[in-house]
């Protein structure tokens, strides 16, 4: 293990992703790798959670966003369903005094309708308690999709009634007032995005890792990893060097 902290001090890439969006893939595997009840890796996939949003925040990242539960995982069992909902609301509880404590502002991204009340309440207060805070930002997208994130901006774009740019239009959506994704990290060896933050991931950079999320969770070595992956990519947005494509000197 790494000591990256001396004297205060950060040692710091010279690259660093302003923000890094997260999918939190592996729990039930990690869990049922070692012999326990798949559930379990869920509740493995919170510990140390505070410690490494606090790690990034320290080495200059502003947003992290973490993909905790899709629209789609509504297809789940009743039993997970209700662990998890279980397991959201202690851990934003948690969450809401980390944020007092560190100065952090925390989102809660997605729609609030199929959310236990009690839940929904807490992400209300979440959000209203921390909105001042200038430490850095830490997102939940909880029951979040992003084609339902685009499709309720639409809708919302409708009802204002005028034609919109581009920038006009990111207003209505959930992540509207996020920062553009850098980098978008996904674990448990899958290769895919799930209809995750479609609109922000438009020029991010994609990371791939075999770790199962609770691996990921308690890792400085693997956090250093990730930095150290983004400073190693070249971004162009679409553009790059001039050069001469007619043959002419």
């Amino acid at each position: 293990m790494f000591n990256f902290l001396r004297k205060n001090k950060v040692d710091m890439p010279q690259k660093i992703p302003q923000h890094i969006a997260f999918i939190c893939d592996g729990n039930r595997r990690w869990a049922e790798n070692r012999g326990m009840a798949p559930l379990l890796g869920h509740r493995a996939g919170i510990a140390n959670f505070e410690n490494m949003v606090d790690w990034f925040i320290q080495r200059g990242v502003s947003t992290i966003t973490f993909f905790i539960f899709s629209t789609e995982n509504w297809n789940r069992s009743e039993e997970e369903i209700d662990f998890l909902m279980d397991l959201f609301y202690t851990e934003l509880s948690k969450n809401l005094k980390h944020a007092l404590e560190h100065n952090l502002r925390y989102r809660v991204i997605g729609s609030r309708d199929r959310l236990p009340g009690k839940l929904a309440k807490l992400c209300d207060e979440l959000e209203e308690k921390s909105a001042e805070n200038t430490g850095g930002t830490v997102v939940f997208a909880l029951n979040y999709g992003g084609q339902d994130e685009i499709v309720r901006a639409v809708n919302a774009a409708i009802d204002n009634g005028e034609h919109l740019t581009r920038e006009e239009f990111e207003t209505f959506l959930d992540t509207g007032d996020l920062l553009p994704i850098d980098l978008m990290v996904r674990t448990s060896n899958e290769f895919r995005i799930s209809n995750f933050l479609l609109w922000k991931l438009a020029y991010a950079e994609l990371l791939f890792v075999p770790e199962h999320w609770p691996d990921l969770v308690k890792s400085e070595k693997l956090w250093q990893y990730v930095l150290d992956e983004y400073a190693k990519r070249n971004r162009r947005f679409g553009g790059g060097k001039k050069k001469n494509y007619s043959g002419k000197k």
